[in-house]
């Protein structure tokens, strides 16, 4: 199949920096946020539209970062799904197996905080087009095929059964190829019947995975550990240790104190072959605060991709998550060296001549 925005945003004369490919299965939705930042849905009269998910960001974070990037997915044979193509294309993220069928995209509005009043996210995504994928749709060996990675998060097995299903094969089917699995537990409660469910299936996902991503919310809501520590630092610690101890993966976890809906204080540790390393903290005033875990995962992955020290990448990757605060929409086009002077300190925000 050809599209004409195949010739606006070509795929082929990428030439990437860093030629590690990491492939990503997930969603690919439309987000419809107010037009004026902070707006109020009930009142807004222009919608801003933008294409995003959780696999998608993370993808798109690499790519910027020079990482070649495969996105799959399944979407409409419509306009808008051209669009939502077309905008991987401008990250430079590959579609060369994206599925063609189902009715429709799945679509979110965001409703962005400030203050006292928190962000809200409305989702439209049931039936969407991936949520219709039957077996034997995804020749798993044949799109792994040459990969060192496979990324997947807790947020696609949510859609339907056999997206769960599907999940968890492609997770076997790399691990079996010898391509590394990372998986974000990603947890939505209003995806889910009952956390019982995504426990089920997040356990089978992460038998095959050597890196985890997760939050003290998640461990808490989904496999009822809870935590009773105050200190910020503490909490992913025993986090990352339940999921080492548990799974027998690196774990990368972050940690955020919530001043407001504004203002928030972020932290991450990384445990990698049982020993800990922790970032330091970051005050960040909030812009948009969806994507930013992405834009973490993304940091931490681009660490292990440039084989960088567990300490220099947990630090990388929390000075990604924190710069994503400040950038409109979920994907945040950051460089290395911006999130590098983050990573060493430089915060004050001067103005940069």
């Amino acid at each position: 199949m050809f599209f004409w925005w195949e010739k606006l945003f070509p795929y082929q004369p990428i030439i990437w920096r860093n030629k590690l490919s990491i492939t990503f299965f997930g969603e690919l939705m439309l987000r419809l946020t107010p037009a004026q930042p902070q707006q109020r849905l009930m009142v807004a009269q222009q919608l801003s539209v933008d294409f995003a998910g959780a696999e998608a960001n993370v993808a798109a974070a690499l790519a910027r970062l020079g990482v070649a990037t495969d996105f799959i997915t399944k979407l409409p044979d419509n306009l808008i799904a051209e669009q939502a193509i077309a905008s991987l294309h401008r990250c430079g993220i590959a579609t060369n197996n994206v599925l063609f069928g189902g009715e429709r995209m799945g679509t979110y509005f965001i409703e962005l905080g400030a203050s006292l009043r928190p962000t809200r996210v409305i989702y439209d995504r049931k039936y969407s087009a991936i949520s219709t994928i039957v077996e034997n749709e995804f020749n798993w060996n044949e799109i792994l095929q040459g990969k060192q990675r496979l990324h997947l998060s807790g947020i696609t097995p949510a859609l339907s059964e056999q997206c769960a299903l599907e999940t968890i094969k492609a997770a076997k089917i790399a691990h079996g190829m010898g391509v590394r699995v990372s998986f974000d537990l990603n947890f939505r409660r209003s995806l889910w019947p009952e956390p019982a469910f995504a426990k089920h299936y997040f356990k089978q996902i992460m038998q095959y995975c050597d890196l985890v991503f997760a939050n003290a919310g998640v461990i808490s809501d989904v496999f009822g550990y809870h935590f009773f520590n105050s200190d910020a630092l503490a909490e992913a610690q025993a986090v990352a240790e339940f999921l080492g101890d548990e799974f027998n993966v690196d774990a990368a976890v972050t940690s955020r104190i919530h001043h407001s809906a504004s203002v928030n204080s972020l932290t991450s540790l990384l445990r990698k072959n049982a020993d800990s390393f922790k970032s330091t903290e970051l005050r960040v005033d909030i812009l948009d605060r969806l994507g930013t875990g992405d834009a973490f995962a993304a940091g931490v992955l681009y660490g292990y991709q440039q084989a960088w020290s567990a300490q220099q990448t947990i630090d990388f990757a929390n000075a990604a998550f924190a710069l994503a605060h400040n950038c409109y929409g979920d994907q945040a086009w950051m460089s290395e060296a911006e999130i590098n002077e983050v990573a060493r300190g430089n915060t004050a925000g001067y103005v940069v001549r």
